[in-house]
């Protein structure tokens, strides 16, 4: 299975959303995740958090799918396109 690099946006409803569930998820998970950044956000009741993933595109899937079917959460995700093997993307084209 091909790794990309990607990212998941989750918005958390602390009133209505399993937290505990969702915290478990990421653990379980936690293979393919490089980066969580968690942000309170009380005066609208909710939670956000922004995931850097390196993982398979049927991966990224079954997490995705298995928050965004949690009461109260809302998940939204992007993965960059495959990247040629051997090509270093930030050195200059040639002429």
């Amino acid at each position: 299975m091909e790794k990309r690099l990607g990212t998941i946006s989750i918005i958390v409803e602390r009133q209505r959303a399993p937290v505990a569930t969702v915290n478990e998820l990421l653990s379980q998970f936690g293979d393919c995740l490089l980066a969580r950044l968690g942000l309170p956000f009380p005066d609208r009741g909710v939670n956000i958090i922004t995931l850097v993933t390196d993982t398979s595109v049927e991966r990224l899937s079954a997490l995705t799918g298995k928050l965004g079917k949690l009461p109260g959460v809302q998940v939204k995700s992007m993965m960059a396109k495959p990247l040629e093997e051997g090509v270093a993307h930030d050195d200059p084209p040639d002429d």
